[in-house]
């Protein structure tokens, strides 16, 4: 069992602390609202503590989880920093969806520090960190991700090193830009359903059992028939992903017309009230006539 830290309890931050409290881990917890921190330390016997530094003071393992990558930076690097706080031979594990480069960025410090960095956004939502399963893709050394393997299965139930630094965010690129055109194309699915007359319920059950089975059909086809969105992966999440994902196809010279189109729809949603939407929220582009 490792002595760890956990620096941000957002809605997937929160419950994967708690997977690692349960398998052991003694754990101390940073949160920029400090109340979040306290109430997760009473319900999980952790220790909450004022900053990242504070938080990462004699870990073995250092894990973040915040909103992007200015967040990062500012509870990783500088004098109240988690690195600031780490010895050698410790880990900084970020599950953040953040830029590749960003993750080269933390690496490149980490390295002159002795501290291995592992990029490792993750896949699954609030329904997958509050059941611990997870999918998380790593950038870093081999080495490290041994070690940090163990713990990160905690709340992961697939667990893959992908390559160096910068390869686990450049995977969950992929990961976003294939959940946007799958989305897109579900909302037209049952829209197109639903005007022909089918009973769309029908259509879906036994769709799903076919070659246009995907996990977006199977838990989010009953919500958007029902036009419910009030729940999830958050619009405005869901387009900080993909302007990472757009930024990176810039400059590797990758074609995302598809992306680029349901960005633009989202950017929609959000006009219309739903920046806190979850992404099947698609579908009410082609329902509010």
């Amino acid at each position: 069992m490792a002595k760890a830290a956990f620096i941000g309890l957002g809605v997937m931050g929160y419950p994967m602390a708690g997977h690692l409290a349960a398998r052991g881990h003694e754990v101390a917890v940073y949160n920029r609202t400090a109340a979040k921190a306290e109430r997760w330390a009473a319900e999980h016997k952790g220790r909450a503590v004022a900053t990242p530094r504070a938080a990462a003071e004699g870990a073995e393992l250092v894990f973040t989880c915040v909103g992007n990558d200015d967040d990062v930076r500012s509870v990783v690097l500088g004098k109240d920093g988690a690195l600031a706080g780490m010895r050698s031979g410790a880990i900084l594990v970020d599950h953040t969806t953040a830029s590749a480069g960003l993750a080269r960025e933390l690496a490149a410090a980490g390295k002159e520090k002795g501290i291995g960095v592992l990029d490792a956004p993750v896949s699954g939502g609030e329904a997958g960190a509050k059941n611990g399963k997870l999918t998380v893709m790593v950038g870093g050394e081999a080495a490290i991700f041994d070690r940090a393997k163990p713990a990160i299965e905690s709340y992961g139930v697939a667990v893959m090193l992908m390559g160096p630094a910068g390869a686990g965010q450049l995977t969950k690129m992929v990961n976003q830009i294939c959940i946007a055109g799958l989305v897109q194309a579900l909302a037209e699915g049952a829209n197109f359903a639903q005007r022909a007359g089918l009973d769309a319920h029908k259509v879906f059950e036994v769709i799903s059992k076919g070659a246009a089975q995907s996990w977006q059909m199977e838990n989010r086809h009953v919500t958007m028939l029902a036009g419910k969105y009030d729940f999830g992966f958050a619009v405005d999440w869901m387009r900080k992903d993909l302007g990472i994902c757009l930024d990176e196809a810039d400059r590797n010279g990758a074609r995302l017309p598809v992306t680029a189109l349901v960005d633009q729809f989202y950017k929609n949603v959000q006009a219309r009230g739903g920046r806190r939407y979850d992404t099947s929220s698609l579908m009410m582009l082609l329902t509010n006539d």
